[in-house]
């Protein structure tokens, strides 16, 4: 399979591309991750998405799918936690007929149901290894065998993988192969967690609750600020699945016109947790100074396209100081990289 497509579209706004696949947001963070998209989509070569649970990794595979050449072709989503090991071959590459007791008909495996289009393995870190090297096998030729066939067969199909888990931790531990990971590794997309793009939750609200309007599960046509205040005030461990659960129970449970904050249940944790307002003065300031340097860092890193140098410049900062903020935070410049 050729790592370029003569025949993909033109570079895309990330913008537009995130929107058509219902990914909504401007944070910095956030908006490194889809200046990726387009280039992504327009050549042919795997891509690993990572990001915590809920951070729509899978969103994100649809996007790169249908912003691509092979859009034209099925997306086939396989969760890889969801096949048990031994049937994880015939799943994927089919098998003959008599290949084994009962199996009286020829199947075809996912693999062949992705022809020309996109075949996205979420969670590719539960795949066992002995499934691991069959499709380490396949990923570098396109070729395959169905289960108890003499004759491979070739697939022209454009591999996403997906993982929530450090697939480099997992390689060094002998828990996930390293070839493997390097040939899933062509190209990578970081998806954030939403605590690290809070500025992000309104716009996810207000998109959420249009589309359960859109559904028809309801009349509401906005959000109150309060109903906001308290949807920002959350950390969301379960990030954007979290959110929209949030905003889709509250939709069908609001008693008036609008979605108040007394529509807004989110669970047990959110509830034993002390209220915003018991944070004291001195904590408030230090809390608002770590989320001001946190994003002004993204964003001039995003400006800088990962370059730590020229976001260091840009900051007017020493470039040991500006290092030295993004070990404070957390932040992985590498993140910023378009290209």
């Amino acid at each position: 399979m050729n790592d370029r497509l003569d025949d993909a579209p033109a570079p895309a706004d990330p913008l537009a591309v995130a929107r058509r696949a219902g990914l909504v947001g401007r944070s910095a963070s956030f908006m490194a991750a889809l200046a990726r998209l387009p280039r992504y989509a327009r050549c042919d070569a795997g891509v690993l998405i990572l990001g915590e649970t809920g951070t729509g990794k899978e969103v994100c595979a649809q996007a790169l799918h249908y912003a691509s050449a092979r859009a034209g072709g099925p997306f086939v989503a396989v969760n890889c936690a969801a096949i048990p090991g031994e049937l994880v071959e015939d799943e994927l590459f089919g098998h003959v007929r008599g290949a084994y007791t009962h199996a009286h008909a020829a199947r075809s495996g996912l693999v062949a149901e992705a022809e020309h289009g996109t075949l996205f393995l979420d969670e590719i870190d539960a795949l066992p290894l002995a499934a691991q090297a069959k499709l380490l096998r396949f990923l570098q030729d396109q070729q395959y065998r169905p289960v108890g066939s003499s004759q491979s067969r070739q697939a022209h199909v454009r591999v996403v993988a997906a993982s929530n888990r450090p697939l480099e931790a997992l390689a060094a531990k002998g828990e996930f192969r390293q070839d493997l990971l390097f040939r899933l590794n062509m190209l990578t997309l970081v998806l954030p967690p939403l605590r690290e793009r809070m500025a992000d939750v309104p716009a996810l609200a207000e998109h959420f609750l249009a589309l359960s309007r859109h559904d028809g599960q309801h009349a509401l046509h906005a959000i109150t600020p309060a109903a906001q205040a308290r949807l920002m005030a959350w950390h969301w461990p379960g990030n954007v699945r979290e959110l929209k659960h949030a905003v889709d129970r509250a939709a069908l449970l609001a008693s008036g016109p609008l979605l108040d904050e007394c529509d807004i249940d989110l669970g047990p944790a959110a509830q034993a947790a002390p209220p915003s307002t018991a944070e004291g003065f001195n904590a408030a300031k230090a809390r608002a100074v770590r989320d001001f340097e946190r994003h002004y860092i993204e964003r001039t890193l995003a400006e800088a396209g990962g370059n730590i140098a020229q976001a260091a410049r840009l900051a007017r900062k020493h470039r040991r100081a500006f290092f030295e903020l993004l070990r404070k935070h957390e932040i992985d410049a590498a993140r910023y990289r378009v290209g």
